[in-house]
């Protein structure tokens, strides 16, 4: 392992080698960018930058990058520079290089050359086995940097070489599918940069642990980046795509939004909206929280403040596990075979928001749990001390103190919830021209149990996700169906993020209670 630290001499001597990292991994980010903004379609085949296309550009990118690395790996072991590295790259390392050789030996067996299953197999096997374990027996500054400059240069040959140019088309045998080259160069472009760019982190801080810490650092930022760059994505291209037909015929003075506050209607003068199936969400939504976070929050403070850690605590936990990983149609199967016939025997809004609540528990449970967990025990124990009962102690001190964690699970559970699909298409489905659920008027007494009753829980409900679902996919509504439907979809996203702000600003709330 390494044992040397950093110091003005060494960062001195350094030099050369700090700035052909720098570059390798500077020249790997922008082409693992652009890559990634090709897969996007954001530029695409047809943008040259430089005299040179769009792929050709990142081919040589990726050329550079591997050149870099594999100078620095060879620099290091010849004492050109001055690192520290250890004495093998590690097996995980080995391995994904050997994996690396087992899928492109297999490629060009069966595709290129034609071999048969018999054969293309063992000679994949024999590739990456003998890779893992040349790279796993060789220094760490030529295994992680050596089989990266041979990567690179195999990718940038296939592609400055027009093998993977966009005419290409690949249909592999039993798929229906076929990778053009529009897809398949940018990705693998894109992932030999960021394997670059790892490798040049590595060279970066010499290798040993410092290296290995800063590689990992830059593949999870750069993880981190992409998911955070999808999303907003995501946000940007439904908002592009719906915000127009949302807000035509909107004005502010006097205050008109014809799209949130009206229904679907036959007149031809009135622009239809979504008001019935906002108002059936915001519904849907308050009722599986009612039913669901109040049962969810009592069984995590049983589970956590007064059983015994055993069998029967590890059965809930498997089973809160699987509940929370089962698909959404099983629920909604369950709520049709088991909750619409006793209610009624149809489609009924009570339905979905029971069916709902049962996918908010398992969440809830799970995040509940945690957070009542990472209460320190002295708050218990200090409380004890003072006389206080255990649940007097739980509801004064305990709750508090882990409401911001329990609030966070409702959040995740609430937007998964609210754009659910499969289950209200089962259980609650409500037609297109469907008036808004009345549900505060609806309530009246009885004389008979349970001496309170409302015909509007009991009644089909119109729901955003189930209205968008019909409208893009059954093209219900007949006229100008994609533009209601992506002016449906930036609703629902207005909404779920609505639920979103209202989930963490009751997290603030409580946190600050709690720190004042």
């Amino acid at each position: 392992m390494s044992d040397a630290y950093e110091t003005d001499l060494v960062v001195g001597e350094r030099d050369l080698d700090g700035r052909l990292a720098s570059v390798a991994v500077g020249v790997s980010l922008v082409t693992f960018l652009l890559s990634f903004a090709s897969v996007a379609r954001i530029v695409t085949e047809e943008t040259s930058l430089f005299g040179l296309g769009l792929y050709d550009l990142l081919a040589v990118g990726v050329l550079i990058a591997g050149g870099c690395v594999a100078v620095l790996g060879v620099g290091s072991r010849v004492g050109v520079f001055e690192t520290t590295p250890d004495d093998t790259p590690g097996l995980v390392t080995a391995a994904l290089f050997g994996l690396g050789a087992f899928v492109v030996v297999g490629l060009v067996a069966t595709e290129t050359i034609g071999l048969g299953t018999v054969l293309w197999i063992p000679a994949a096997l024999l590739a990456g086995g003998l890779t893992t374990i040349g790279v796993a027996l060789t220094p760490e500054d030529v295994g992680s940097t050596v089989p990266v400059g041979v990567a690179t240069t195999f990718v940038a040959a296939l592609v400055l070489g027009d093998v993977l140019a966009p005419g290409f088309a690949w249909q592999p045998e039993g798929f229906s599918a076929t990778f053009t080259g529009s897809m398949v160069a940018p990705v693998v472009l894109g992932v030999a940069a960021l394997l670059a760019a790892w490798a040049g982190a590595k060279a970066y801080e010499g290798y040993g642990s410092r290296g290995r810490q800063s590689g990992a650092y830059l593949l999870v930022g750069v993880n981190a980046v992409a998911i955070l760059s999808l999303l907003v994505g995501l946000l940007l291209f439904i908002g592009s795509k719906g915000i127009g037909p949302a807000f035509r015929g909107f004005s502010l003075i006097p205050f008109e939004w014809p799209f949130v506050t009206n229904g679907y209607s036959f007149r031809p003068e009135v622009i239809n909206g979504v008001f019935p199936a906002i108002m059936g969400t915001i519904w849907l939504v308050i009722g599986a929280v009612i039913t669901g976070v109040p049962i969810a929050v009592a069984a995590a403070i049983f589970l956590t403040e007064y059983a015994e850690q055993g069998r029967f605590v590890g059965a809930v936990e498997i089973a809160t596990n699987g509940l929370w990983s089962t698909p959404s149609v099983v629920y909604g199967l369950f709520g049709y075979a088991f909750l619409v016939p006793r209610l009624g025997g149809t489609t009924t809004l009570a339905a979905g928001m029971l069916v709902l609540g049962f996918m908010l528990m398992p969440l809830c449970l799970i995040t509940a749990r945690e957070a009542i967990k990472s209460v320190p025990d002295e708050y218990r124990d200090a409380s004890a001390a003072l006389g206080v009962s255990r649940w007097q102690t739980i509801r004064s001190v305990v709750l508090p103190a882990a409401m911001p964690g329990i609030l966070t699970g409702v959040i995740l559970g609430v937007g998964r919830i609210a754009g659910e699909t499969a289950p209200i298409l089962l259980v609650m489905a409500g037609g297109l021209r469907d008036d808004a659920p009345n549900v505060l008027a609806s309530f009246h007494f009885t004389s008979t149990p349970p001496f309170v009753g409302n015909d509007a829980l009991l009644q089909s409900a119109p729901a955003l996700p189930y209205q968008l679902y019909a409208t893009i996919t059954a093209g219900v509504s007949a006229e100008n169906a994609e533009a209601f439907g992506w002016a449906t979809a930036f609703v629902l996203l207005l909404v779920v993020l609505s639920f979103y702000a209202l989930g963490i600003a009751s997290r603030i709330y409580f946190r600050r209670r709690l720190n004042a």
